[in-house]
């Protein structure tokens, strides 16, 4: 199975619909000088869900060196790639604060 084949069998087992990969974009995501993400995340046309019309989904590696795939909904505000990318940082350091 490739990546794109994966991320979209996440998406499909996260929100239970099938998609199209439509383009792959490289992000580099900066936040006072420091890296905070980086990578390539993928886009995909929503073939049958009822609100959003694309989904973004990559994987990256954890700390302890697992996969961890991650897929989210394109709907407003997360309209872009980069927007998915913010979302997800700013949803990981909320999980993280105390």
């Amino acid at each position: 199975m490739t990546d794109v084949e994966r991320l979209q069998q996440t998406i499909k087992d996260l929100h239970g619909c099938d998609s199209e990969h439509i383009e792959s974009v490289p992000i580099h995501e900066v936040f006072r000088d420091q890296t905070v993400w980086e990578g390539t995340v993928e886009v995909f046309r929503w073939l049958d869900h009822p609100t959003a019309k694309q989904a973004y989904a990559w994987s990256y590696k954890t700390d302890e060196g697992k996969r961890q795939y991650v897929a989210i909904l394109g709907v407003p505000p997360v309209n872009t790639a980069i927007n998915a990318v913010r979302a997800d940082v700013v949803s990981q350091s909320v999980k993280k604060s105390p």
